[in-house]
């Protein structure tokens, strides 16, 4: 693992010294200013390759704006789903969707930059996508479980008993993230509407400019609903990245009276020396009604990659009003675009990927000269300075989906 990740750096430097090398030579002295577009071409093509895939940020300034009812009715819809995220893939894709060599993905990366071209509007090439946006991602760390660990959260007799339940099922929803792929950035209005058992799950993005995802799920028979209103935002360390994701989460358990917030942990992304993608920091989860809190952290790997606890979580339970441990808490937490990607045709995956970009645009456009605002299908949505961003879904309960996971 560590020799692959070594040479992945390596070649990246060297590619940067050719690149400036063969500029030095060809241009004079007073267009060296090419060199300067070079490194910062080189620094964006790390941060895209590893920072996309929670952020949503936009490939181009004007995105992908669009609801799902300005698609035309008249085409073909196919829907394909891919496999899940996996708890044992590590940093590397696994199964039927695997990466192209790494000399393809950055000769791709730099195949459309020039000298003197505005980097803002580069496009993430296709090779780099997962064949999934991301309202199916989210989507699968609320469904793709192998036990119904969120009906256990309104099946224990005491409330401590239902808190560790919601502490296990939080736990559970999170997965590794690879690092070097992306999935699609969803579009405005853009939703992922899936049933598993009686658990129905709606997600819509809500904003392009910020990134705001916003899921309504609900359970009947379990007696449970889901409310996120979310966006995520960077912070740069030099050699790394850190992204905090804000927002509300909430799960209330509706026979109980009781609401859980969750506070998730950061993504944690890191170019230097070993590249690694890997949750951090500490998650919180607290329930009002029942004067009880959660507080655990996620370890890393150290800094060269051989040592430290990756995984792991530790923490504890108490009382929020006296902060009283009454539980510990030690372990780890694991134990046609798509058709393009699918089949690694990677020329028919750009053609069909720009056609998307290009449509949203168009889209945007026309809303703008008819002086309409966009609006959300599913939710009422509010934002503020001083509360952020928050939503409310219009329908009580979510009705069941086209999309069935089996359980």
């Amino acid at each position: 693992m560590f020799s692959s990740q070594l040479l992945y750096i390596v070649f990246l430097l060297i590619l940067l010294l050719l690149l400036l090398v063969t500029e030095c030579k060809t241009t004079a002295r007073s267009d060296f200013l090419h060199i300067n577009v070079l490194l910062r071409t080189f620094f964006v093509a790390l941060c895209r390759i590893s920072l996309f895939p929670l952020l949503g940020v936009p490939e181009c300034p004007y995105g992908r704006h669009s609801n799902a009812q300005d698609i035309e009715q008249t085409e073909e819809k196919k829907i394909v789903l891919s496999k899940p995220l996996s708890l044992d893939q590590g940093d590397s894709p696994h199964g039927d969707h695997k990466p192209p060599n790494l000399i393809q993905r950055v000769l791709s990366l730099f195949k459309d930059i020039r000298p003197g071209s505005d980097l803002t509007t580069m496009q993430l090439p296709p090779l780099f996508n997962l064949p999934k946006s991301h309202l199916q991602v989210y989507g699968e760390s609320v469904y793709c479980v192998g036990k119904d660990m969120l009906g256990k959260c309104s099946s224990g007799e005491s409330p401590v008993e239902r808190f560790i339940a919601v502490v296990a099922w939080s736990i559970s929803t999170d997965r590794p993230w690879i690092f070097g792929f992306v999935p699609y950035n969803s579009i405005l209005g853009e939703t992922h509407h899936v049933s598993r058992g009686t658990l129905n799950v709606l997600f819509e993005q809500i904003s392009h400019h910020p990134p705001v995802t916003a899921l309504h799920a609900t359970d009947e028979e379990q007696h449970l609903e889901l409310l996120w209103c979310q966006h995520a935002v960077p912070k740069f360390y030099g050699t790394s990245v850190e992204v905090v994701v804000h927002g509300k989460r909430e799960l209330k358990l509706l026979n109980q009276g009781e609401t859980y917030a969750f506070k998730p942990p950061k993504l944690s992304i890191k170019f230097l020396p070993v590249p690694k993608t890997e949750w951090a920091g500490t998650q919180r989860i607290r329930c009002k009604e029942t004067d009880l809190e959660a507080e655990f952290s996620y370890g890393e790997k150290s800094f060269l990659g051989y040592k430290g606890n990756p995984r792991s979580v530790k923490g504890k339970i108490f009382f929020s009003s006296s902060s009283k441990p009454i539980f510990e808490i030690d372990g780890h937490w694991d134990n046609v675009v798509n058709e393009g990607i699918l089949s690694k045709d990677w020329g028919k995956a750009r053609e069909a990927k720009k056609a998307v970009e290009e449509r949203q645009r168009e889209l945007l456009r026309e809303r703008k000269s008819r002086g309409e605002t966009w609006v959300p299908k599913h939710f009422i949505v509010s934002c503020t300075n001083k509360d952020g961003w928050d939503c409310s879904p219009i329908e009580k309960i979510v009705p069941p989906a086209p999309i069935v996971v089996p359980l």
